[in-house]
């Protein structure tokens, strides 16, 4: 077996699974779990429709690449979304249609570090496992930068060594960040494009949160922004995941891209090719209707606003927590540890979320996400409401 298997941590849920084992619900209250970031909202009908409608491709091979249609519709949302001007976005060299941002994420990793003793790869802490997960079994250590209320909840990449920038093969970032909700400035994009190229590293934006964000006159900046912005026609040495999940409320599909330099794109395509991951035909049809449409985005948007502004009246005056730049979750802070708190809040309460210390890792005896608890609210508003209500409840009585 790969020994570098040996090294792979418990995922967050199976952490969680073990500390609420042995713990018996009060059973007055129904359960009400605000812990895995699935969302809830309905998926649009027109995506389900334009599936059922080509089950007749069942029958066939897809292709890796993806039908030129489906790369065409991505390039032009990117157009729209992100201000790619006409034509530098080639849908078959910059575009490459995924099973979804995990998948993708993994896979990257695997084709794009060179392996040895000194290979490094960058990650946000606290962040998304799969970022570690696919560094360790690519044969690459893990770097952990930490996020921390003082510098806006996104890393401090100043802070970090010219030694490390040159042992760095992948950046890995997350904007909107999950656990925290922060966005990269599209200064600190443009100046990390600038570290790649002075230290020879890939910049791997992970942006599966990107459409969920609450003023509607200004969509957050990604990378592609920042490579337009320096004029940066060839995308070189940035790639950016994106998904339907979010966005469209389509888990369950397992669609998205990936998109950017076609210098590193061309290899990574010889990989999966390997890899046997090609998007079914009907699955990339369906896809090409939501990408193709923003109204549903737009709804869904409307939708989480509603209940962070209900969920945030009722938490903010008994917990220090704020409405984050995007994504769906709140990042509070405890009045005790976050495990204990979480335990308890099951307990009492029945109402599961994850606690912070469980996304992040203890690097030199501190870890950045203790103290801190994640809620995805992806539930309906009224459980969301019914959920911030019984926290508030716990919390109170803690104090008194």
């Amino acid at each position: 077996m790969n020994h570098a298997l040996q090294q792979l941590q418990p995922y967050p849920f199976e952490k969680l699974r073990a500390l609420l084992a042995s713990v018996q619900p009060t059973p007055a209250k129904t359960a009400i779990a605000l812990s895995i970031g699935e969302p809830k909202h309905p998926s649009p009908p027109f995506v389900g429709e334009a599936l059922t409608a080509h089950l007749d491709q069942l029958a066939v091979y897809p292709s890796t690449l993806g039908l030129p249609v489906l790369r065409e519709a991505i390039a032009h949302w990117c157009e729209r979304r992100f201000g790619v001007p006409e034509g530098w976005l080639d849908p078959v060299r910059h575009v490459l249609p995924v099973n979804g941002t995990r998948e993708a994420l993994f896979a990257f990793t695997q084709a794009v570090v060179n392996r040895g003793d000194d290979a490094l790869v960058i990650s946000p802490n606290p962040f998304y496992q799969i970022y570690e997960g696919a560094a360790l079994l690519a044969g690459a250590q893990a770097h952990y930068l930490p996020c921390l209320a003082e510098n806006g909840f996104n890393p401090d990449f100043a802070a970090v060594s010219a030694e490390t920038w040159e042992r760095c093969q992948i950046l890995f970032l997350c904007s909107p960040g999950n656990p925290t909700g922060a966005l990269i400035p599209l200064d600190t994009l443009k100046t990390l494009i600038g570290l790649a190229d002075q230290y020879d590293f890939v910049i791997a934006a992970d942006e599966c949160y990107s459409e969920l964000y609450f003023d509607e006159q200004q969509p957050p900046a990604g990378l592609l922004s920042a490579c337009v912005a320096l004029g940066r026609r060839d995308f070189r040495r940035c790639v950016v995941f994106h998904s339907l999940s979010k966005r469209s409320n389509l888990p369950g599909l397992r669609s998205g891209f990936v998109a950017g330099d076609a210098e590193i794109l061309k290899p990574f395509l010889l990989y999966r090719t390997y890899h046997g991951c090609a998007m079914p035909v009907q699955t990339q049809l369906a896809s090409v209707a939501a990408w193709n449409d923003e109204a549903h985005v737009r709804a869904n948007r409307t939708l989480y606003r509603e209940k962070f502004d209900a969920v945030l009246a009722i938490l903010s005056p008994v917990l220090d927590v704020q409405r984050p730049d995007g994504g769906f979750y709140l990042w509070a802070k405890t009045p005790l540890d976050d495990a204990e708190f979480t335990r308890r809040l099951y307990a009492e309460q029945h109402v599961t979320v994850v606690p912070g210390s469980y996304l992040s890792r203890e690097v030199d005896g501190f870890n950045p996400g203790a103290g801190r608890i994640r809620l995805a609210l992806v539930a309906p508003l009224a459980e969301c409401v019914e959920a911030a209500q019984r926290i508030r409840s716990f919390v109170e009585a803690l104090s008194t």
